[in-house]
C-alpha cells in the first residue's frame, strides 16, 4: 500500500494550512483516484497529536505506530494544567501502554507521502512554488527550570538577588548567539514559566524550554553541550541552580533517493522547475522514513509564516501542490508495484 496524508492538529493561534493541507490535499487525491483502478492499495492516514503543543511531545501517533513512542518516555507527561498524558489519552479510549499496536496498520505500506507547507521563506525567495523536501533536522528539545528565592522587589537589594528569571533570560541569548555561530541550525526558547509572577516581587522560580535543530548529528550534540555548560555558568553567577529535563529527540533523519528523485520529476512536470530543501520543523514524514519510504513536497509559505493567523499560500500555488501530490502518489503507486 502506498500511503498520504499528514495531521489536522494544530496549535494555539495557528493557521489554516498547517496540517489541514495534507490532509484534505490527500483525501483529494483519494476523491480523484477511487474511480479508476489502482496497481497497489492506497490509504489516507490522519496522524494524532503532530504538533504536540499540550504535553510537549511531537509525533505522537507517527512515533507510536513506528515505534519510536516509548509508553513509559512519555508516561510522567503533563500539560498545562496538570493532567497526565495517560489521563487524557484515557478519556479518548486510548490506553498508552497499547499505543504501538498502530504498527499493525504498517505491515504493508511501501511508501509514505506527505504534503506540507514549507513553513519557511527559502521558496518564495526564489520564487518558486513547489520544492522536495530531502529530510528532517533532528531535534532536541529540553524543559530547562531554574530555582533561586523570590522575595520583596522593594526590600531586596539587587547584589543579594537569587532571581531565576533573570538567569533564564541570559541563558536564552546564549542560545540564540550560539546558534548564530553556526551554519543553518536553529535554536528556540518557546515557553517562559514564572512564580510568583507577581509585580511586587521577583521570581524564585523559572521554566523554559529549548528547541534545537540541526542536519548535522555531531553539530546538534554540540550545541546542546553548549546550551548545557551555558546555564551552569549562568546559574552559578546568578546564585540560582539549574535542573534539565529531556521532553523529546529525535535525530536526523533523510528521505529515500528513489522517492527524491520521484518527486523531482513531478515537479518539473507539474510546475516546470523544482528545488531540493531540508525541513527545518518537524514531520510525520520523519517517523515514517524510519520504516518505509519516504518523501515530502513543500508549497509555498507567504512570507515564511507559520504557526500564526497570518499563515497563508496563494490559492493557485495550492491547487498546483495538489495536482503535484496527485501525479507524485500515481508515480509511487507504479514505483511501489515494481
Amino acid at each position: 500500500a502506498v500511503l498520504i496524508g499528514g495531521h489536522i492538529d494544530s496549535v494555539p493561534n495557528g493557521g489554516w494550512l498547517d496540517g489541514a493541507l495534507n490532509v484534505v490535499g490527500a483525501l483529494e487525491v483519494m476523491r480523484a483516484l477511487a474511480p479508476q483502478e489502482r496497481p497497489v492499495t492506497l490509504r489516507l492516514v490522519d496522524w494524532a497529536d503532530e504538533e504536540g503543543a499540550r504535553f510537549g511531545r511531537s509525533l505522537f501517533g507517527s512515533g507510536a505506530a513506528a515505534g519510536a513512542l516509548r509508553p513509559d518516555d512519555v508516561r510522567n507527561l503533563q500539560d498545562g494544567d496538570g493532567v497526565a498524558l495517560p489521563d487524557a489519552l484515557a478519556q479518548h479510549g486510548v490506553d498508552l501502554d497499547r499505543v504501538n499496536e498502530a504498527g499493525r496498520q504498517l505491515e504493508n505500506a511501501a511508501a509514505y507521502l506527505e504534503l506540507h507547507i514549507e513553513q519557511g521563506p527559502v521558496l518564495e525567495s526564489m520564487d518558486l512554488p513547489l520544492g522536495v523536501v530531502l529530510g528532517t533536522f533532528g531535534v532536541e528539545r529540553h524543559a530547562v527550570r531554574f530555582t533561586g528565592q523570590h522575595a520583596h522587589s522593594g526590600s531586596t537589594p539587587m547584589e543579594v538577588r537569587k532571581d531565576a528569571f533573570i538567569a533564564a533570560a541570559r541563558s536564552a541569548v546564549a542560545f540564540r548567539d550560539d546558534a548564530r555561530r553556526r551554519d543553518d541550525v536553529r535554536a528556540t526558547t518557546g515557553f517562559v514559566n514564572v512564580s510568583p509572577a507577581i509585580v511586587t516581587a521577583f521570581n524564585g522560580l523559572c521554566e523554559m524550554s529549548l528547541d534545537q535543530r540541526a542536519l548535522d548529528p555531531a553539530v546538534l550534540a554540540s550545541m546542546l553541550d553548549a546550551a548545557e555548560e551555558a546555564t551552569v555558568r549562568i546559574a552559578t553567577e546568578e546564585d540560582v541552580s539549574v535542573d534539565w529535563k529531556q521532553l523529546w529527540r529525535i535525530e536526523p533523519i533523510p528521505f529515500d533517493e528513489d522517492l527524491i528523485s520521484l518527486a523531482e520529476e513531478t515537479l518539473n512536470e507539474v510546475a516546470g522547475t523544482s528545488h531540493r530543501l531540508p525541513s527545518g520543523p518537524l514531520h510525520d514524514a520523519a517517523e515514517m522514513a524510519r520504516l518505509i519510504p519516504t518523501v515530502m513536497i513543500f508549497v509555498k509559505s507567504l512570507g515564511g509564516l507559520s504557526h500564526t493567523k497570518d499563515e497563508d499560500t496563494p490559492e493557485e500555488d495550492l491547487e498546483l501542490s495538489v495536482q503535484a501530490l496527485h501525479r507524485l502518489t500515481l508515480k509511487t503507486m507504479q514505483w511501489a508495484k515494481e
